[in-house]
């Protein structure tokens, strides 16, 4: 047996020990209780476990609840109804007093009577019978607004649903990445121990010690960087959702299946800016109708009538007086030069609005498609990386292995294979949640990730 070879075994002899339960890193496992990071993951795990799609749905829920953007959406819309009313009430019944007091006068025959202070009181009830469909189209052109702020709501729920969920699988991630670099450390920590124990007996191999300590000095920056990212996208979370946010379990599935193309063309008509766009199209050319209708004839009948009681300082004394009438009351416009350009602008404006929406919607359906092979693409990614992970996995416990007996791999193979492997990883846990995120993408430009998660 050669000296060579005696040092080699006696080296791997020392060093089995402490590098046999390097082989097993890939078991579950959690951060250390005293390090902040724990602390904070443990406050955010849920009591019991929760089935992920409902959990889900909870933390949107409770962003809705919370998020004040979405109650003012909210009071917008209610505001918009009640002016639908206020529309309506135009073609009512309208009555009016009026009071007033001082020196006046009236004229009859030919006779004059003055009164130094009189009082005076006047009644009006009056509704308007015909007004060429005005009135109808103002109506129709608030109720239209008012189904374009329904429809706005909407939408800023679904915004903020999105952005929700976005941020918990963007939290996902960086947690499961973290994950990945946790295993990376402890993997490397193993290495540096068989190392440190080699080189107590063999000086000759100290720059490999060294070479795995700085590997494992870059494990623990990649885990420490994202911790913190972990932290920084839950405190974003907090300011949606507050203090009890939901666990990250199974997330990774959640929006896993990518929709077909052709369903997802169809939905997005039913799109909430899409009907509020179509609203606002039709609230366009009912204010125009109701702009044009300005010019036609108007008919109203109308009661009123007046009293006047007042004190005279000549000989007739005190003074009284009243008139009434009833009837109809027709107004026929002659002349409104403002009428035609304001028509015609208004009329610009639905088409306008129409031209709009239509951009909007086929916009809409070239994003789906982007969106959707995007996503396929992410899937394909991710089913063929997990291929290249079991490839991986065998040639990193090939190399360790063959390095540990009789030293036929020099640690930078070691190494070269140790962080193939873990940035296959970290680029398999990015593909799945690209996928996750390119399909709540997908939802909400149809029929919206809260549908979907009802």
């Amino acid at each position: 047996m050669t000296p060579r070879l005696t040092i080699a075994l006696l080296c791997a002899a020392l060093a089995g020990p402490a590098a046999a339960r390097c082989l097993d890193e890939d078991l579950p496992e959690t951060p250390a209780a005293d390090t902040p990071a724990a602390n904070g993951a443990a406050q955010a795990l849920p009591l019991a476990p929760v089935e992920p799609r409902s959990a889900l749905a909870g933390l949107v829920k409770e962003a809705l609840e919370r998020s004040h953007a979405v109650g003012a959406a909210r009071l917008l819309a209610e505001a918009a109804v009640q002016d639908i009313d206020e529309a309506r009430a135009a073609k009512g019944i309208q009555a009016s007093v009026g009071a007033g007091v001082g020196p006046g006068g009236s004229r009859s025959a030919g006779v004059t009577e003055t009164a130094t202070l009189q009082l005076r009181a006047n009644l009006s009830v009056s509704q308007l019978l015909y007004d060429g469909g005005r009135s109808d189209r103002l109506v129709d052109w608030r109720a239209q607004l008012a189904e374009s702020a329904r429809w706005g709501h909407l939408s800023q729920q679904e915004q903020l649903a999105l952005t929700a969920v976005a941020l918990q699988l963007e939290r996902s991630r960086n947690r499961m990445t973290a994950q990945v670099w946790r295993h990376h450390v402890r993997k490397t920590s193993c290495l540096v121990e068989a190392l440190e124990t080699i080189v107590r007996n063999d000086r000759g191999r100290a720059s490999e010690l060294v070479q795995a300590q700085k590997t494992l000095q870059q494990a623990e920056l990649q885990l420490v960087q994202t911790q913190s990212a972990v932290r920084q996208i839950e405190v974003r979370l907090r300011r949606l959702v507050g203090d009890g946010l939901p666990g990250t379990e199974g997330l990774s599935t959640v929006f896993l299946g990518v929709p077909e193309l052709p369903q997802l063309v169809a939905d997005v008509e039913r799109s909430n800016e899409i009907h509020q766009l179509e609203a606002q199209e039709r609230a366009a050319r009912r204010y125009a109708e109701a702009v044009a209708a300005g010019g036609k004839p108007q008919l109203s009948w109308n009661v009123s009538g007046n009293a006047a009681a007042g004190n005279n300082s000549g000989a007739s004394g005190p003074t009284r007086s009243g008139s009434y009438s009833v009837g109809l009351a027709v107004n026929v416009p002659l002349m409104n030069p403002a009428l035609e350009p304001a028509t015609g602008a208004a009329r610009k404006r639905a088409e306008a609005a129409r031209l709009q929406r239509a951009e909007a919607l086929e916009s809409r359906r070239f994003r789906v498609a982007e969106v959707h092979e995007q996503a396929a693409a992410a899937a394909e990614r991710a089913r063929r990386l997990a291929e290249v992970l079991k490839n991986s996995e065998q040639v990193r416990n090939f190399t360790l292995q063959q390095w540990q007996q009789l030293g036929r791999r020099s640690l930078f193979d070691v190494m070269a294979a140790e962080a193939d492997h873990y940035n296959m990883r970290v680029a398999y846990v990015n593909a799945l949640h690209d996928v996750q995120q390119l399909n709540a993408n997908l939802l909400t430009l149809g029929r919206g990730v809260i549908d979907w998660l009802r």
